[in-house]
């Protein structure tokens, strides 16, 4: 399960179809930064081009020692040699990915709910993000933000690690943690900044520092 440095995770923006190669220099530099876990959540490519750069991305991560998902498709992510898949929360059982990829592979679930995080858990799901807890326009769709108490609720309710996804800044990843997340989900505080190696950096040491101000903090593996 997510734990230590994965505290952060990583999505995609969906920038590859357009720009490959700077795509490519956002994962670098991600990487360079600290991230260590990783979701390809490339919409627009064709299976075919998504399963040729799960595989460029594998190989990226596999130098820094980082985890790779592949979003919604467990099939790409076994031909890939990924690390697991990440389930929309409409999709399909973790157990289901679970007989595809195996008993190491690491599962994850979108949640909207409580609710959807008990059901998760319950599927076999291995950890969720939650959110959106703050507004963002990339989850506007989703409704009005759920907010900080339901972020804690939904800790409190399942026993798996759970990820704070929705809004998230520096100052509000420690926000998140302090009140129970494992870790914090971002897209745009990362691929949105103008410098990504930096951004990360930024948000592991908020993360530290909220650890080290809790007393520590076992790993969820």
């Amino acid at each position: 399960m997510p734990g230590g440095d994965e505290r952060l995770y990583l999505i995609t923006d969906g920038s590859a179809k357009r720009d490959l190669s700077g795509f490519l220099e956002k994962i670098d530099a991600a990487l360079a930064g600290g991230a260590r876990l990783i979701q390809l959540r490339e919409k627009g490519l064709s299976a075919r081009d998504l399963l040729e750069l799960a595989r460029i991305i594998k190989a990226k991560t596999e130098t820094f020692g980082a985890r790779l998902l592949i979003n919604d498709r467990a099939d790409i992510a076994l031909v890939a040699g990924a690390d697991g898949v990440h389930i929309t929360g409409n999709g399909y059982a973790p157990f289901e990915a679970r007989k595809i990829l195996g008993g190491k592979a690491l599962i994850g679930v979108s949640t909207h709910s409580v609710i959807d995080g008990r059901r998760a858990e319950e599927e076999g799901a291995d950890f969720v993000t939650f959110g959106p807890v703050y507004f963002t326009r990339s989850k506007a769709g989703y409704g009005e933000p759920l907010g900080i108490e339901k972020l804690r609720e939904a800790t409190t309710a399942v026993k798996i690690p759970v990820f704070a996804l929705g809004g998230i800044t520096t100052e509000r990843a420690a926000e998140a943690v302090s009140n129970g997340a494992s870790g914090v989900a971002v897209i745009s505080a990362v691929f949105g900044s103008g410098d990504i190696k930096k951004s990360v950096e930024g948000l592991l040491s908020a993360l530290d520092h909220q650890t080290f101000r809790r007393g520590g903090k076992d790993d969820p593996a």
